[in-house]
């Protein structure tokens, strides 16, 4: 599971948003070229090879406007955005890695 890949389908289009991250997008105005932006720039940071529908990943990106974003999307070659919210600083390291639950 290569990010390259994941950013030739949002480069060209070729990705869908699942209806839960369509309703989670607009109760966090997250919009679509912020997740382009992000994805596009991001890195994956956590796998899940086992994922109930299909395997999929977790990305850290930046918007080009600084926001920081966390995505889930499922891997090539059906790209679907699964889900997008802003990480919880007080839950992740530099965002990208996990606090340890005390």
């Amino acid at each position: 599971m290569e990010i390259e890949e994941i950013r030739v389908k949002i480069s060209i289009g070729e990705y869908r948003f699942s209806d839960h991250a369509v309703k989670r997008m607009i109760k966090r105005t997250i919009d679509r070229t912020e997740i382009e932006e992000a994805v596009l720039s991001g890195e994956i940071i956590e796998k899940y090879p086992d994922d109930k529908y299909s395997p999929s990943c977790l990305i850290y990106g930046r918007s080009k406007a600084g926001r920081h974003l966390h995505m889930q999307l499922s891997l090539p070659p059906t790209v679907v955005v699964i889900t997008a919210y802003d990480p919880d600083e007080t839950e992740w390291i530099d965002y990208r890695v996990r606090r340890a639950k005390k």
